[in-house]
């Protein structure tokens, strides 16, 4: 290892500009090299979707006493891509590189001599793109799990039970798996929440400041999560009808919220009317014959019992996406289904497990979308880093444009967790969050559902509250376990921070239902509990609804540019825990401070120079705060957030 080359893609001294690029656009990279080595020679060694390896000269573009800047500017091709990089620089006769860090994060990599690990540079079609609308990326979104919300029967029976079902005596009961001795689901329960209790609870969600509505599947399935799809066209029974959910965005729209619906295009169930594995329904289905309409959607190896499935699940059969005619039922037809329920008021749709979906398959449901309307969104279930997500060892294009208008940003929800719970400190913190503003086009970061929560993992309380390990427990130890009155405070105060975060930082918050109540449970089925009517956190409910406010009234949270402090507070205020941001919007200013410590006071010194203003606000208590000697100073209490706002140098 060697500590004499330097180069930030970061810092807009070294890569200009930052973050990700458009087709053609001009980029300008520096490397810095210091010491007495005599430079033969430095060279960017490049290679991308568009082209091969190539590697190009170097010119020597700055020199002061040690210090040498070597840098080129050139042009990104014209096709969208990814493209990957490294400098090799030839000293003395001997050959170092300088590349990524062992993160692959970007920003400050390292030097070596050997082969190092590639930068990154996303560059997306940005011509013709449409973007979703203000509607979305301004909003607030709010997920629930159908079955869990609300009863709105006005007699509290479930509707249309499923023969078989085992339906919960209370609704405070917790969810349960009924399994054979392979594992397998052979009875699911239900609690009976529907669309009329979506309806009849609008007045609290719109109170909390709900502005988007994402309802996990409601079509016709067997299960409770309705991922196995049995009619693409009918609500299920048990939701209610189709009348019920017109109603619902009719009503919901009246009051300024959207819908958004679960997409599931992957798979189908196999007691469906298209596979009908079970013999439920009239019609032919694929596995009953081969002449059946559906066939063709379905790949067999040995028919009719042996095909493809999700994850080797065989009541979810692999449908094939680019099949004429399931591509005609879902996206084409003048009624398909995406057609069919955006006529019903559809806004937007999540994509489930869009990793497995064809890109080709996904390029026509965005533009199926945006065609039926310009302003809708479409967001794709992805776990990793979407920009430069590999599957099924092909480079996905999600964020090249005409895919994906953002994701469900599990890497996000995965910093938030780490920084809260002590594992990485803020300048690991830091470095993670701008890999995300690196990697991703600016309108790909600001469209993607930031959670905390969702039906796919353990709830955000329990995780907060130091619970065990969940798979340090039985079943039937998950399913009883509670925090403790201590754990549970910790895990409040926490959950607190995290929201403050999450509703002042870039990109959509989506609030998984019952979070903001102080829901708990270990994952699937217990983090998919009913919703605690009557039984709700008031004071964690009061400070979600005043977080919201603030987002709602201040534009700067919903649309300025982002700045991470994380480094400077790291260099100025050494063993600090403290991590921040910036937020700016012409000439607003806000600055975002968060402790993580449970114990710790933390008095840190904020960089005026950074903040632009002579002297900051604290937003609830008005408290002013006057920046001396270059710097602000601030003290946080253990778990606690503070919001300052400002007006720039410019406008003062």
């Amino acid at each position: 290892m060697t500590d004499w080359l330097h180069f930030d893609s970061h810092d807009e001294e070294y890569k200009k500009p930052f973050g990700a690029v458009t087709c053609g656009e001009a980029v300008e990279l520096n490397l810095a090299v210091t010491g007495q080595k005599h430079i033969d020679e430095v060279r960017l060694v490049m290679w991308g979707t568009a082209f091969g390896k190539e590697d190009f000269h170097l010119e020597l573009r700055q020199e002061e006493g040690p210090e040498k800047h070597y840098g080129i500017s050139f042009t990104v091709p014209a096709q969208p891509g990814l493209l990957w990089y490294y400098f090799r620089v030839q000293a003395n006769g001997e050959i170092y590189y300088y590349g990524n860090n062992e993160q692959r994060q970007g920003g400050i990599g390292q030097s070596q001599v050997q082969f190092p690990l590639p930068y990154q540079i996303t560059v997306y079609r940005e011509e013709g793109q449409r973007l979703p609308g203000s509607w979305f990326t301004e909003g607030v979104v709010y997920h629930i799990f159908v079955d869990r919300f609300y009863n709105g029967s006005d007699d509290g029976k479930v509707l249309n039970p499923k023969a078989g079902s085992l339906i919960h005596g209370r609704w405070e009961d917790t969810p349960v798996y009924l399994r054979d001795r392979e594992g397998r689901i052979v009875r699911w329960d239900f609690f009976g929440g529907n669309l009329l209790g979506i309806i009849k609870k609008l007045p609290y969600l719109r109170e909390l400041g709900v502005t988007v509505l994402y309802l996990s599947p409601i079509f016709t399935a067997p299960s409770n999560h309705k991922y196995d799809t049995a009619d693409y066209l009918q609500v299920d029974p048990m939701f209610g009808t189709e009348a019920d959910f017109q109603l619902l965005c009719q009503l919901a729209g009246e009051q300024g919220i959207h819908i958004m619906l679960d997409g599931v295009f992957s798979h189908t169930g196999s007691d469906s009317i298209y596979f009908n594995k079970d013999g439920t329904y009239p019609g032919q289905g694929a596995y009953q014959s081969p002449d059946s309409p559906y066939y063709s959607w379905y790949r067999f190896q040995e028919y009719p019992h042996k095909y493809q499935s999700w994850w080797g699940i065989d009541s979810l059969p692999n449908v094939n996406e680019l099949e004429p005619t399931y591509l005609a039922f879902i996206l084409r037809d003048p009624d398909s289904v995406i057609k069919h329920w955006m006529k019903a008021g559809v806004r937007g749709w999540r994509l489930d497990v869009a990793d497995e979906l064809p890109d080709a398959f996904i390029r026509e449901l965005h533009n199926t979308v945006k065609d039926t309307d310009p302003q809708a969104v479409v967001i794709g279930e992805v776990w990793e880093d979407a920009s430069n997500k590999l599957s099924y060892e092909e480079q996905r294009q999600f964020f090249f444009g005409e895919h994906l208008d953002g994701v469900t940003n599990y890497p996000f929800r995965r910093i938030l967790l780490d920084f809260i719970l002590g594992i990485c400190d803020p300048r690991e913190t830091h470095q993670a969050l701008m890999s995300l503003a690196e990697n991703y086009p600016h309108h790909n970061l600001h469209a993607s559902l930031n959670i905390l929560g969702s039906h796919d993992v353990p709830r955000a309380l329990t995780l907060l509250g130091e619970a065990p390990k969940g798979d340090s427990l039985s079943e039937p130890e998950r399913e009883r376990y509670r925090l403790g009155p201590e754990q549970r405070e910790l895990a409040r105060k926490r959950l607190k921070l995290l929201a403050l975060f999450q509703l002042t930082f870039p990109g959509v918050p989506c609030i998984y239902y019952g979070d903001e109540v102080g829901a708990e449970g270990y994952a699937d089925p217990f983090n998919r509990g009913s919703f605690p009517w009557g039984r709700e956190d008031q004071e964690l409910l009061e400070w979600y609804k005043k977080i919201i406010k603030l987002r709602q009234n201040h534009d700067v949270l919903r649309l300025g540019e982002w700045f991470s402090l994380g480094l400077e507070l790291a260099q100025d205020n050494p063993g600090c825990g403290v991590y921040g941001y910036i937020r700016r919007l012409d000439e607003q200013v806000v600055v975002v401070l968060l402790n993580p410590d449970k114990e710790k006071t933390s008095t840190v010194r904020v960089r005026q120079e950074s903040i632009g203003c002579t002297k900051l606000s604290e937003v609830w208590t008005n408290l002013v705060v006057i920046g001396s000697e270059g710097f602000y100073t601030v003290t946080l209490a253990p778990l606690e957030g503070r919001i300052l706002m400002g007006v720039s140098l410019e406008m003062e």
